[in-house]
């Protein structure tokens, strides 16, 4: 295998993660839409219609496979194109502020391992109730379905789950405000003239989109 096809092959990986990644971006602004519907003062009336519209419109299932797809290949290139700079590279620096590599991106592994481990969490008290692989804090609905606001309500006012949400939500922020810029980055969109603009709305986004996420524990812990 000659080194020019393996270049090109990181290349060609750091292309899909990127593409993976922005996907992962847009679902994140859904899903917090979907999720300020817990806000609303409705007994969770508008949070239960979306949960079962999600739960049972056959595009939305489709969706979710290439979701859950998209996060998969998008972990699993980032640790192999870790695994082979860190290979690529086994003497650290010893005088570490000579490194010309971002802040943010060196760390992009851990913040990623850390996501990973929330999300398995997350998934197993939602996701997981509604395919049947754990059971439910609160009693299921009419009909059989997950009553996913209660369950919901139930979680977030669990003072140290709203505090590790709040945390993972930090470190999601870090990690969109490089993985932003990055991505587009990769993907050859680079330009004097939007460069700026691309990495102003990244580090606006990182920030907003964590934020929209927080303010729901917040908002149980305090009115719940």
């Amino acid at each position: 295998m000659s080194s020019s096809f393996l270049h090109y092959s990181s290349i060609t990986k750091k292309i899909w993660m990127a593409l993976f990644g922005l996907f992962l971006m847009v679902f994140l602004v859904v899903h917090l839409g979907i999720n300020l519907c817990l806000l609303r003062s409705d007994g969770g009336v508008w949070f239960t219609e979306a949960a079962h519209f999600m739960g049972t419109n056959y595009v939305v299932k489709i969706f979710e496979v290439i979701l859950f797809g998209g996060f998969i290949l998008h972990i699993i290139l980032g640790i192999i194109l870790q695994v082979k700079n860190w290979i690529a590279r086994p003497v650290r620096y010893k005088i570490s502020n000579k490194s010309t590599t971002p802040f943010l991106s060196k760390y992009m592994i851990y913040t990623g391992g850390i996501i990973l481990i929330f999300l398995i969490i997350h998934f197993m008290n939602f996701y997981f109730i509604k395919l049947g692989w754990a059971g439910s804090p609160v009693p299921f609905m009419e009909g059989g379905e997950p009553d996913f606001y209660e369950t919901a309500r139930w979680i977030f006012i669990q003072p140290f789950y709203s505090f590790l949400y709040m945390v993972m939500m930090v470190v999601l922020a870090f990690h969109l405000n490089h993985a932003f810029g990055a991505a587009f980055q990769t993907l050859g969109l680079e330009h004097k003239t939007y460069t700026p603009f691309i990495q102003g709305f990244g580090t606006i986004y990182s920030i907003v989109i964590p934020l929209g996420y927080m303010i729901i524990p917040i908002y149980f812990l305090i009115f719940s």
